[in-house]
């Protein structure tokens, strides 16, 4: 019998993930980061891409791996609880409303970098799926996340977290995406419960 780890691995879900990961360092690692952050003079003049890509390119290599590590922490814990599909819309959804956040509601920040916002919204929907069926610790989890944001809203970012980065943490870009994530969650999982009521 073929261990459960490589069935998962053959998943077009976890290829999902892999695209992620190998997008955000390929960005990084070509020189691209200036070019595709979020810039906002360049949306201004209508470059409304760059609403997306920024979430995808990193300030330095720190940057990159510390969010990666974070985004391989939660495909282990919650990502069998979406689809390919689905997860790409938590991750499109969440990464455009941390751009439009940012651009409309926070007019000082110029540029930003980065996919700790997106993270934020792909582990707080992983835990709203994740809730029906492990309560308690998708429970604990959420709790642990909306307290991090709650303490980032009120005394900025984490200790050490901007030394890591190699520069400012946005910690707006944390709550834009949980919200994005949420919505899309709540979405996805209200379009389920609707499905099973109708079968």
């Amino acid at each position: 019998m073929i261990p459960s780890v490589f069935i998962a691995v053959r998943s077009p879900t976890y290829w999902l993930a892999l695209f992620v990961l190998v997008l955000c360092v390929a960005l990084q690692y070509a020189g691209l980061a200036e070019t595709w952050r979020f810039q906002r003079q360049s949306i201004a003049f209508g470059d409304w891409y760059l609403l997306l890509t920024g979430n995808f390119v990193h300030l330095g290599l720190g940057h990159l791996w510390m969010n990666m590590a974070g985004f391989a922490m939660i495909v282990v814990l919650v990502w069998q609880h979406f689809n390919l599909l689905e997860w790409a819309l938590v991750i499109v959804f969440a990464s455009l409303v941390v751009g439009l956040g940012l651009y409309f509601r926070d007019p000082q920040v110029d540029f930003y970098y980065g996919f700790s916002g997106t993270l934020h919204g792909v582990i707080i929907a992983g835990c709203l799926a994740d809730i029906r069926h492990y309560p308690k610790s998708a429970g604990l989890l959420l709790v642990l996340v909306i307290g991090k944001l709650s303490w980032e809203q009120i005394a900025g970012p984490l200790p050490g977290s901007e030394e890591t980065a190699g520069g400012a943490v946005i910690v707006n870009s944390h709550l834009y995406g949980a919200i994005g994530g949420a919505i899309m969650a709540a979405i996805l999982l209200g379009i389920r419960t609707a499905r099973s009521h109708d079968a």
